[in-house]
């Protein structure tokens, strides 16, 4: 016999003794190996040397992975590839915007507009709103606000052109001196009675306006804090009023002489300055400083806007003051040229004077909300701004 194994069969190896009586362990479950991976058994794999198992590392870097593969050592990616990113949308040669103007589409951010502040204010008119906008808040300011400031304005509107009234009538020369002697000389103490009559009326004149600083710097509370959603009354009104009434009164008796002045020369520039500086009042309550410069600042930015939104405020005025006037001569007429001779017909025409400055409330409330829109619209050209800020700032 030969001592040869038949051919095919294996060597038999070693018995391993670590088992009971010499039995060998049965092996293990085998451990599946990633195709990807580097094969333990291939001698080509370079071991660290000391003998820690851990392959070499490769001078040259670590091996790219191939196409659609992963790394080595790295579990296998399900998706092999990232899909593109899509295309990005561009407009053809000659589509897009003119130099200088911002790209189609897209929507403007969240908030308000970067000038202007809240389009929905009720008192601050947004730069785009046109007339239209200034038109509407203030009719809502009068909407708002009638029920305090017609007896506010009437207090200190009324009142005082209505004191001014009776003093001229009481002051005025009798029907004696109405008529020049023959030879044409001046009836004896004429110029004496027309400078009382002239002190008395510029002294009143000048109280008067006091009074009437008052029912502005009142008023301007009023539908400021209305617009803004604050609580407001009367009394409250009046103490504002009084508060603010003298600095107001100042900057207001500057501007009158300004306008003055400019009226001897030839009118136009009397004209003028009253439109420029018609922004004063509102300037100074709110700002408190520089309200003549501010005034023209104003003016003279937006020249063709204030001087519409303020003519059509001097129109109502003029308008106020053409029917007052044209009320009292109807109402004192009837009595002569002396109406108050006699206690029965100075009783009538108080009356029918103070009728007479009633039917002009209405126009000095188009003045105090149109001027106050005015200015607040003025402020949203330079920034944002809404009531709630203005009423903070009237203090």
């Amino acid at each position: 016999m030969s001592d040869q194994s038949p051919p095919g069969a294996s060597e038999p190896g070693p018995v391993d003794s670590s088992g009971p009586g010499g039995k060998s362990e049965p092996p293990g479950p085998v451990v599946p190996r990633q195709s990807s991976g580097p094969d333990p058994s291939d001698g080509s794999s370079a071991t660290e040397p000391g003998g820690s198992g851990w392959p070499a590392a490769d001078p040259a870097g670590p091996a790219r992975p191939e196409v659609g593969g992963a790394a080595a050592g790295q579990p296998v990616d399900p998706y092999p590839w990232h899909p593109p990113a899509p295309p990005v949308h561009t407009l053809p040669p000659g589509a897009g915007p003119y130099p200088g103007y911002p790209p189609y589409g897209g929507h403007p951010p969240y908030g308000w507009p970067a000038v202007g502040g809240n389009p929905n204010d009720p008192l601050v008119n947004p730069p785009y709103a046109g007339v239209g906008g200034w038109f509407a808040r203030c009719a809502g300011a009068v909407r708002r606000g009638w029920p305090l400031l017609l007896p506010l304005l009437f207090l200190t509107q009324v009142l005082p052109s209505l004191t001014i009234s009776l003093v001229t009538l009481g002051l005025s020369p009798s029907v004696e001196e109405q008529s020049l002697p023959a030879d044409g000389s001046l009836p004896e103490g004429f110029f004496r009675d027309l400078a009382v009559l002239g002190a008395a009326v510029v002294v009143l004149a000048l109280l008067s306006s006091l009074v009437q600083c008052v029912g502005w710097a009142g008023g301007t509370w009023v539908v400021t804090r209305q617009a803004a959603g604050e609580p407001v009354a009367f009394g409250g009104a009046l103490r504002y009023g009084l508060r603010r009434a003298p600095g107001l009164w100042g900057w207001q008796l500057l501007v009158s002489l300004l306008v003055l002045a400019g009226s001897c020369f030839f009118l136009l520039p009397g004209v003028y300055l009253a439109f420029a500086l018609a922004l004063a009042g509102p300037v100074y309550l709110f700002e408190r400083q520089s309200p003549i410069g501010r005034s023209f600042r104003f003016f003279h930015d937006r020249l063709g806007l204030v001087l519409g939104r303020v003519g059509l405020v001097a129109l109502a005025m003029l308008l106020g003051v053409g029917i007052g006037a044209v009320l009292e001569e109807i109402a004192t007429a009837p009595f002569g040229l002396d109406p108050l001779a006699s206690p029965g017909s100075a009783v009538a025409v108080l009356v029918l004077v103070l009728v007479a400055g009633v039917l002009t409330l209405p126009f000095q409330l188009v003045q105090l909300v149109g001027l106050l829109a005015t200015y607040a619209e003025q402020r949203a050209q330079e920034g944002p701004v809404d009531a709630a800020r203005l009423a903070a700032e009237l203090g």
